[in-house]
């Protein structure tokens, strides 16, 4: 069939325009829609060493909320209604509360109070906290009474059986300890290890004693392309941007994050609260 120029140039506009179509579509779903639909993932993971009254013991994990310019308060507020929908027994944050300014965390600090756990909210700092200024996020914290854990631990009972809970400086800016973490912790449970980070876990598991390590830092790259992933990752978080890894003998989980940097797009890569679910390894 024979085509004249001006049909040809016509068909071609055409297709153009539903490209051009298409790329606004994009882009509004990418900076609109997907950075504020929330994902809750659930996850199962086998612990050795886990003491019986520990079996199904569920920790909610946020991550990287980056309030203002780009994260909103509202968009905070609800993913703390999703995550204490979940009547979790534990909730750790992995670190970056703010973005631009420390002083954000005086907005948000209020907020993340409100998350409730049968055994308490524990937190990190991110290199975005150390930059600004991690006493200023450090000070938002203690007034509204959330632990901040620096190169320090816990122990959490109930009845006889333990689990250990310890929490690192971040590694980009910071300078984490994970023996000071460790020192006056029982031995002989299971450790769980917050740090910012995901990449160290190369040599955080090469510690016997850690079982667990809960990362964010990451954002799942913000962006995820099918079979590629993500294009853009930031310093130690190349290896392990997103989701469950086995690290030599220990678990990773890498959360993708509840606020974004710029730009400030998401797509395939909704941000995340993670619960998480321990259960004893009987292999």
């Amino acid at each position: 069939m024979k085509v004249s120029r001006r049909g040809f140039l016509k068909a071609l506009g055409h297709v153009s325009l539903g490209y051009l179509l298409a790329g606004i579509g994009a882009y509004k779903y990418g900076t609109l829609l997907e950075p504020e639909w929330l994902a809750i993932e659930h996850v199962t993971i086998p612990i050795a060493r886990l003491k019986p009254l520990f079996e199904g013991f569920r920790i909610v994990q946020m991550s990287d909320f980056h309030l203002h310019p780009y994260t909103q308060i509202d968009h905070v507020t609800n993913a703390v209604d999703e995550a204490n929908r979940l009547k979790s027994d534990l909730v750790v944050l992995t670190g970056d509360f703010v973005l631009e300014t420390a002083d954000s965390i005086y907005e948000l600090a209020p907020i993340l109070s409100r998350l409730n756990a049968k055994y308490g909210v524990f937190s990190v700092l991110g290199n975005h906290d150390l930059w600004t200024d991690a006493s200023v996020v450090q000070t938002g914290f203690e007034e509204v009474g959330l632990p901040v854990l620096k190169n320090s631990g816990v122990s959490l009972s109930i009845g006889q059986d333990m689990i250990n809970l310890a929490g690192l400086d971040a590694v980009w800016g910071g300078q984490p300890d994970l023996k000071q973490a460790l020192r006056d912790l029982p031995q002989g449970i299971p450790t769980i290890v917050l740090m910012h980070e995901p990449d160290v876990a190369d040599i955080f598991s090469q510690d016997k004693r850690v079982s667990l390590q809960l990362s964010g830092h990451t954002h799942g790259g913000q962006v995820r392309i099918p079979i590629m992933g993500a294009p853009a990752l930031p310093r130690y978080g190349k290896k392990y941007d997103s989701g469950l890894y086995r690290v030599n003998e220990m678990w990773l989980y890498t959360n993708r994050g509840i606020g974004v940097i710029g730009p400030p797009v998401r797509l395939n890569c909704r941000p995340e609260i993670t619960e998480i679910t321990l259960v004893a390894d009987r292999s």
